[in-house]
């Protein structure tokens, strides 16, 4: 079972592990194993700049748990613009990542949303699209690799 619930600071340190594993194990296409470019990516995921993120009411933070852990971290920057959706490697396949986009979707129509919008790793892009997300320009630089703009109807 899955269950996506608003963060909360005692969540924090888990958090930090699940983007900074997720982004080092399974955002390879994106990084290609590069240490300065993984180093950058992940730079601003320590446990002191995810709490700030918690407690920020206008950036809304939830965690995905399964089996008792903490199985994904997504965000939303914006009313309608997904900033974080990153699943743990001990839980990719498992439809988390799928349980956390419809919760965060969710989100943004309650918001009052129409449209959503985010940035798309290419470890990533194909799940959005499978989603019914679609591209929405040119690939741009986003942190130390490239991102692909998406945006979807809600």
């Amino acid at each position: 079972m899955i269950t996506i619930r608003p963060a909360t600071p005692d969540d924090v340190p888990a958090m930090s592990e699940v983007l900074i594993a997720s982004i080092t194990e399974l955002c390879t296409a994106d990084h290609r194993g590069d240490a300065e470019a993984i180093a950058g990516w992940v730079g601003n995921k320590t446990p002191d700049n995810i709490a700030r993120w918690v407690n920020n009411p206008d950036s809304p933070v939830f965690v995905a748990e399964r089996l008792g852990e903490v199985a994904a971290v997504g965000m939303l920057n914006a009313q309608d613009e997904i900033g974080l959706n990153y699943v743990s490697p001990d839980h990719r396949f498992a439809g988390v990542s799928r349980a956390m986009l419809s919760a965060l979707e969710s989100e943004m129509r309650r918001r009052g949303a129409t449209i959503g919008r985010l940035t798309s790793t290419r470890t990533a892009h194909d799940f959005y699209l499978a989603m019914g997300w679609s591209d929405a320009g040119a690939a741009q630089a986003c942190y130390t690799v490239t991102g692909i703009p998406m945006t979807k109807a809600l």
